[in-house]
């Protein structure tokens, strides 16, 4: 008789849309990891019936500090590589690297962003409705683009939070692609300070530990 999965691991995927992921998306570069999550991890939990929480970019300008105009609501790379069946929802839409950044309009591609603002209590109550509050869990496992970027950001402020953070390997990568960075940006710090990386046979036994 299989094992009850663990209800006390969520798994976040981060930035995982087209704009990254496709070859005409303005930041694709060549990462295992974007077949690994389509191809082996999505087909896996939804065997095993484990939904994805999702955090997604809304990159237009205008952005102070940063000129990049990119993942545009209404527009191929703005949509997520995550299927709907495996999504848990809302998914959190912010505009900078950290998580807590949002903006007026965001995800609206009908309507002029704002100007990003922090908004930690939004956050927050996401966190509580969609992951789970720090003390109710035992890890958050995250996936997504890129492990030195948007996953580290996300990384430290969940740590912050008080939540245990853990990165799966094969589903995270750098911008640039190259699998040797990877390696050494997730066996050092500062990325150790804020998460631990694991693997896939790793999360596997931790879905099914009781």
């Amino acid at each position: 008789m299989r094992k009850n999965l663990n209800n006390k691991v969520r798994i976040i995927s981060v930035d995982f849309q087209k704009e990254f992921s496709l070859q005409s998306g303005n930041h694709y570069k060549s990462r295992k990891s974007v077949g690994f999550i389509k191809n082996t991890l999505v087909p896996y939990l939804r065997k095993e019936n484990i939904k994805i929480a999702e955090i997604i970019s809304d990159y237009r300008q205008p952005r102070p500090g940063d000129r990049d105009d990119s993942t545009r609501p209404g527009e191929l790379g703005y949509e997520s590589e995550i299927p709907d069946d495996v999504k848990i929802k809302p998914q959190w839409i912010k505009c900078m690297n950290s998580p807590i950044w949002i903006r007026n309009n965001i995800g609206n591609p009908n309507k002029k962003p704002g100007i990003p603002y922090q908004d930690s209590e939004s956050f927050t109550k996401w966190l509580d409705k969609v992951v789970g509050k720090p003390n109710s869990l035992d890890a958050v496992i995250l996936i997504g683009l890129t492990a030195d970027c948007c996953v580290f950001c996300t990384s430290q402020e969940l740590s912050w939070r008080g939540y245990n953070v853990k990165v799966l390997s094969e589903g995270v990568a750098t911008y640039s692609g190259s699998e040797k960075e990877k390696e050494m940006i997730l066996s050092n710090p500062p990325f150790t300070n804020w998460a631990e990386a694991i693997n896939l046979s790793n999360l596997k036994k931790m879905l099914k530990s009781n």
